[in-house]
């Protein structure tokens, strides 16, 4: 997964209604998405300007974790 930034909001935008129907992404408030490589050419081909930030990190990539931590008995 990539990390990429767009430029301005309607970027974004363009980008998400691409991206929807054919890839897994996440998307942050921020103006970063998190992409698959296949995406970049996907998007570059359809003329939406993003800059590309690079590898995502662990945790960036990982899902996010919502409840309670296992306690040990």
């Amino acid at each position: 997964m990539i990390l990429i930034r767009f430029p301005n909001a309607e970027s974004k935008r363009a980008a998400l209604s691409g991206l929807a129907s054919r890839f897994n992404f996440k998307s942050w408030a921020s103006g970063e998405m998190l992409v698959p490589e296949d995406a970049l050419p996907f998007l570059a081909v359809r003329g939406v300007v993003f800059t590309v930030e690079g590898p995502a990190t662990y945790e960036q990539n990982g899902s996010a974790f919502r409840g309670t931590p296992a306690t040990a008995v």
